[in-house]
C-alpha cells in the first residue's frame, strides 16, 4: 500500500479518537426535561440565626450568715418548688458548740442538735437546680452563691439589624441544637431587645426564643440554631421554582398540550415563594401539566495529565517521598 495512504488513514483515525473523547467528557449544560402537576401543600419562608441556651430568670442562693454547711438536699438538674429547703446550716457559733458537744459524746450531740436547731436555706422561686457548689462541712460566707436555680431554659438569639425588622413578638420559631441536629424543638418569640450591641462591626439586638416544652436533654450554655417562620401558608398550590419562567411583570408556566408538542405558554400569578417551590395563585390547577426545564452541569472528567493515547488512563501523581 502506498505509504502517502497510510498516513492519511492513520492522522483520521487519531483524529476520530480526539473527537470521541472530547465529547465523551464533555461539561457542557445537559437539560433535563420532567413534567408534573401542581400538588397542595403548605409552604413557609424563614431566617435563621444562631443562639445559646441560657437561663430566662436565674436565682444564686446564698446563706444569711456565716457558718458550716451540714447538710445539702438536692442536685444538678433537681426540680424544686417555692419554699422547698435545699440545704441545712449552722452558724458559726453553732457549728462551735456543736464540735464541742461532739468530743463529749453522742449524747450531748444529740442534746445541743435538738436544742439549737439547724437554719434552713429554701428556694423562694419554683424551678430546676442548675448549679451545686457546696457540700455538707464545707465553711461558707454570707456573700457565697451556694445553689443557683433557674426557672426556665429559654434560646438567647442574636439577630443582626438587616433581620430584626422581621422578627416579631410570638412568631413561631424551631430550635436545633448542635448535640441533636435532628430534633427540632417548637418556640416563640418572647422579647426582643431594645438596646443594640456592636459584635464585630454588626449591629445586632437580642432575642429570647421560648420552647413549648424543654427537652430533658437541654443544658445551659449549649449552642443552638434558630429558625423563625415569617410567612406561612397551608394547602395552598405549588410548583417547583424553577418550573416559572418570568418575563418582566409576568410569570409563565409551560403545560403539556396532550398533543406531544413543545407546550403551551400559560400566564400565572405567584404568591409566596422560599426559593424552592412557589404558591400558584391563579392560572394552574391540579390537573394541570406543567413542563420543568432543568439543567444539569457535569464537571469535567478528564485531568491536565490525561491522554487518550495512554493505557490505564490518566497517569497517577506519584509520591515524592522514596520509599
Amino acid at each position: 500500500m502506498n505509504k502517502k495512504y497510510i498516513a492519511v488513514i492513520v492522522v483520521a483515525l487519531v483524529a476520530a479518537v480526539l473527537v470521541i473523547y472530547a465529547t465523551k467528557d464533555s461539561d457542557g449544560p445537559q437539560i433535563n426535561i420532567k413534567r408534573l402537576s401542581p400538588e397542595r401543600g403548605d409552604i413557609s419562608v424563614t431566617f435563621s440565626t444562631t443562639g445559646i441556651l441560657d437561663a430566662q430568670n436565674m436565682l444564686e442562693i446564698k446563706p444569711p450568715v456565716n457558718g458550716r454547711i451540714e447538710e445539702v438536699l438536692v442536685r444538678e438538674g433537681d426540680k424544686v418548688s417555692s419554699g422547698a429547703v435545699i440545704a441545712l446550716m449552722s452558724s458559726t457559733e453553732r457549728a462551735a458548740l456543736l464540735d464541742s458537744a461532739r468530743a463529749q459524746g453522742a449524747e450531748a450531740l444529740a442534746y445541743w442538735e435538738e436544742v439549737y436547731k439547724a437554719t434552713p436555706l429554701v428556694s423562694p422561686i419554683p424551678g430546676e437546680v442548675i448549679v451545686r457548689a457546696i457540700e455538707p462541712g464545707q465553711t461558707v460566707t454570707a456573700n457565697d452563691p451556694i445553689i443557683v436555680i433557674s426557672d426556665r431554659l429559654i434560646v438567647k438569639a442574636q439577630f443582626d439589624e438587616t433581620d430584626i425588622g422581621r422578627v416579631k413578638i410570638g412568631q413561631q420559631a424551631y430550635i436545633s441544637i448542635d448535640a441533636y441536629p435532628e430534633r427540632m424543638i417548637p418556640g416563640r418569640i418572647d422579647h426582643i431587645g431594645y438596646e443594640s450591641k456592636l459584635v464585630n462591626n454588626v449591629t445586632i439586638y437580642d432575642v429570647d426564643i421560648i420552647p413549648e416544652q424543654v427537652p430533658h436533654f437541654f443544658r445551659s450554655g449549649m449552642s443552638a440554631t434558630v429558625e423563625v417562620v415569617e410567612q406561612k401558608k397551608s394547602d395552598v398550590l405549588i410548583i417547583p421554582l424553577g418550573s416559572i419562567i418570568t418575563d418582566g411583570t409576568k410569570s409563565y408556566v409551560l403545560t403539556d398540550d396532550k398533543a406531544g408538542g413543545p407546550g403551551v405558554r400559560k400566564e400565572v400569578k405567584v404568591g409566596l415563594s422560599n426559593g424552592n417551590v412557589a404558591e400558584i395563585i391563579s392560572g394552574l390547577s391540579e390537573e394541570d401539566v406543567v413542563i420543568s426545564q432543568q439543567r444539569n452541569y457535569s464537571p469535567p472528567k478528564r485531568s491536565i495529565n490525561s491522554s487518550p493515547f495512554m493505557f490505564g488512563g490518566p497517569r497517577k501523581k506519584q509520591n515524592d517521598k522514596t520509599q
